[in-house]
């Protein structure tokens, strides 16, 4: 497929390996910031390619797994009013509150439903003049736009009958975050191509400098993440600590200004709290104040929730970079996708999820790796 298949290539990949090889002369731990990117290593045995010494570990960068459980168990209270019909993308109605989840609240009689836009909310909003249509609002800056254009056309075109509940958080401050901490071992960054699309990388220089780290915006293909591993590895071997760009084909150091536009029009920058992280300032976004009829915290009056992680579950440590899922003992055991424990096995694009998912709970590490991914040819 083009564009695709030329990113899967086994001899290409292999020429990327020799070179990290012949240039490393130290071990070095380099984080991948986005989900997308932690799937992708994992599908395809990219850890397993890397010489000895170059670790990846995975970053907080799956939108799902940082979503609060306070803001989980807000959202399956107002699904569970009789007056409310309840939106959310498919991957969001699996994820466990405190108890049970948006599946159960639907078996249960509450009205929730699947959308794949925002926008659709407006149909059903106009189609259902009784009901309230609220919309889960989630993610990275990748989504904050579309999410966006439904407060603002809702208010422009007078659909009052329209809210969200925002949970929406920023990937530079959780960046500077786990820099900050004093268990940090992150030497380098990948840092999140489609986050970038939208708001370019602008915001990562001043990171970049602070804290003498290199950051390469790097894509989701398996070339692109060698690719990115090896313009991070050439700026720690040589101390310099810039951002650069691997995934040039798609963004600009600007972004989408259009897009940024219309997300500034209708959010403003505020302290959020991260699944497994805890709060961190100045890493989300809320509404403003002249969107307020559209605030769905607001409008059903939500107060804080006690909420309760399971003491067996690392996945905060995991989405810091400090330990990986196999280091968990409840990883494959009393915690799979299906009975997810905690942040990281509650979506497909979580660290412990994807590890499951390709079999890294049936084998030891040392035993995966006489079986690099088919799908790079055998470039190891």
């Amino acid at each position: 497929m083009k564009y695709l298949d030329e990113y899967r290539d086994g001899r290409l990949a292999g020429k990327i390996v020799d070179e990290l090889r012949r240039i490393q002369t130290r071990p070095w731990v380099i984080m991948e910031v986005c989900g997308g990117q932690t799937h992708s290593i994992v599908k395809h045995g990219i850890d397993y390619l890397l010489p000895e010494g170059i670790e990846l570990v995975h970053g907080p960068g799956c939108p799902v797994c940082v979503t609060p459980l306070e803001m989980i168990d807000k959202a399956h209270a107002i699904a569970r009013r009789q007056d409310v019909i309840f939106c959310s993308f498919g991957d969001m109605l699996r994820v466990p509150g405190s108890e049970g989840d948006l599946f159960t609240i639907k078996s249960q009689g509450g009205d929730v439903r699947i959308v794949y836009s925002p926008l659709d909310c407006l149909k059903i909003a106009r189609a259902n003049p009784d009901k309230k249509i609220v919309f889960f609002a989630i993610g990275f800056e990748t989504t904050a736009p579309a999410n966006a254009m439904l407060v603002w056309r809702a208010k422009q075109e007078g659909v009052k009958n329209v809210s969200i509940l925002v949970s929406h958080v920023l990937v530079p401050p959780s960046i500077a975050s786990i820099l900050q901490s004093p268990l940090n071992r992150v030497q380098g960054f990948l840092g999140p191509g489609h986050v970038c699309a939208i708001m370019g990388y602008r915001e990562y220089e001043p990171i970049s400098a602070r804290f003498k780290v290199p950051i390469v915006i790097t894509g989701f293909e398996p070339l692109d993440i060698l690719q990115g591993t090896l313009m991070t590895l050439r700026q720690l071997e040589s101390g310099r600590a810039e951002v650069e760009n691997q995934y040039s084909r798609v963004l600009d150091r600007d972004g989408n200004k259009p897009a940024q536009k219309l997300v500034f029009s209708v959010f403003e920058i505020g302290d959020r709290k991260w699944r497994g992280v805890g709060s961190i300032p100045k890493s989300g976004y809320k509404l403003r104040w002249e969107f307020r009829e559209h605030d769905a915290e607001k409008l059903f009056d939500v107060k804080e929730i006690d909420t309760h992680e399971p003491a067996v579950c690392i996945s905060g440590q995991i989405l810091k970079g400090i330990k990986k899922p196999h280091d968990c003992p409840a990883f494959g055991t009393q915690c799979d996708p299906q009975h997810p424990l905690g942040a990281t096995m509650v979506s497909a694009e979580g660290a412990c999820a994807a590890y499951y998912a390709y079999g890294r709970h049936l084998k030891k590490e040392q035993e995966n790796k006489s079986a690099i991914a088919s799908s790079l040819g055998g470039a190891a």
